[in-house]
């Protein structure tokens, strides 16, 4: 039978693959791979040990979310430390230090197509950033009255591909959208319920983490204010 591209509830995945790891002095090595299709994105748990550690450059961007600990990331002459639910862009070509006191988990979205660094220094994600209106959902699949929507983009690859902010919207519910990206998202406020195309139902609120797979098709509702980082890969 043929996969269904759905959506992941990512702090379960982590509250699963996490205990059965030992903590990590590693960047690459203390992960937990989320299945995928095989491709240009990959998403991983990672744990790790108290201490710290250089990292040669890599070729690919990443976009880490630190899940409990505190964990600073050193790159391109910049700094920043990161505490539960806040993120930040490594960028790709930059060589990584990273240091976690007492350890760390995290979740390490990668983005390997092709192209350039979008910044020449690591990259927080800036929840306080003042957002600017954006697109609403296509007319033909709302159910309900237009949302007004706003966005901030933080960090955005050579490339264009990849994309890394924040969000919000007021309320609204839409038909199935079919996804030609990969969304991670973690809800700052509100809930939302999406259902996919076999029928399953999933509901995520403050606090949730979860990433909507390409090729998935998804329903939207959401019934009050949300907001959200978000973590895109939309190949061109």
């Amino acid at each position: 039978m043929d996969r269904v591209f759905s959506f992941i509830d990512l702090r379960a995945f982590a509250a699963r693959a996490l205990p059965a790891m030992p903590a990590s002095g590693s960047w690459l090595e203390g992960r937990a791979a989320v299945p995928l299709a095989p491709g240009p994105v990959s998403l991983s748990a990672l744990k790790l040990a108290a201490g710290g550690e250089q990292v040669p450059p890599l070729p690919f961007d990443e976009c880490v979310l630190v899940l409990t600990g505190s964990l600073t990331l050193t790159a391109g002459g910049g700094s920043v430390t990161l505490g539960p639910d806040q993120a930040a862009v490594v960028p790709r070509g930059l060589a990584l230090t990273w240091t976690a006191p007492a350890g760390a988990t995290a979740l390490v979205m990668r983005s390997a197509e092709p192209g350039t660094a979008g910044a020449d220094t690591v990259v927080a994600v800036d929840t306080c950033a003042p957002l600017a209106p954006s697109g609403a959902p296509l007319a033909d699949l709302l159910l309900t009255p237009t949302p007004s929507c706003r966005n901030h983009t933080d960090y955005t690859s050579g490339s264009g591909v990849f994309m890394v902010g924040t969000w919000d919207s007021t309320p609204y519910h839409r038909r199935a959208m079919h996804y030609r990206h990969f969304e991670l998202m973690l809800l700052l406020a509100g809930s939302v319920t999406l259902v996919d195309g076999a029928g399953r139902v999933g509901t995520f609120s403050k606090g949730d983490i979860f990433l909507v797979e390409q090729a998935a098709d998804c329903s939207w509702e959401s019934r009050d204010h949300v907001a959200k980082i978000y973590a895109i890969h939309r190949p061109r």
